[in-house]
């Protein structure tokens, strides 16, 4: 299987790949948990239906320290006992600021005074720029095609 366009190997591709990646830094040094970035990316990944993302993001978190039975229920967090309040704040963040045509409302009321009830202002902004950054990325995958299964932990540094 191969992608069907190679969008990293282009002049346009590589230089907005770089900034965003840049733009990525901010949120990597904020002090959102790093368990919590992880299971955003791979919410908002597999919803998005980006075998890639989905693929890259389910080994950095294993390769981290993350645990299997977690990563496995990231799916249904809903009925999983294995995450905190703040993670299922996060999480519902994730999935509506994600399905954004899906649901008219947009972010619930219910769901963003959770995230205020677990996350200080530079958190809740770090995980705001992390779901929009996300989403980009699954975008760009998935409309060019990008292969999952290959990605090795750390390879993008």
């Amino acid at each position: 299987m191969e992608a069907r366009f190679d969008y990293y190997g282009t002049e346009i591709g590589a230089k907005f790949t770089k900034r965003i990646g840049n733009a990525g830094l901010v949120v990597d040094q904020s002090t959102l948990p790093r368990a919590t970035q992880e299971l955003v990316k791979l919410r908002a990944s597999q919803i998005n239906g980006c075998g890639f993302c989905t693929d890259m993001h389910s080994k950095d978190a294993l390769h981290a320290g993350e645990d299997q039975v977690r990563l496995n229920l990231v799916a249904a967090w809903r009925d999983a006992t294995v995450f905190t309040d703040a993670e299922r704040a996060a999480l519902a963040l994730t999935e509506e600021g994600t399905r954004l045509a899906d649901a008219h409302t947009g972010v619930s009321d219910e769901t963003w005074a959770q995230v205020q009830k677990h996350y200080d202002t530079d958190q809740i902004a770090a995980l705001i720029s992390l779901v929009a950054l996300i989403n980009t990325y699954n975008r760009m995958n998935v409309i060019a095609g990008t292969p999952a299964g290959s990605y090795q932990p750390g390879q993008w540094g």
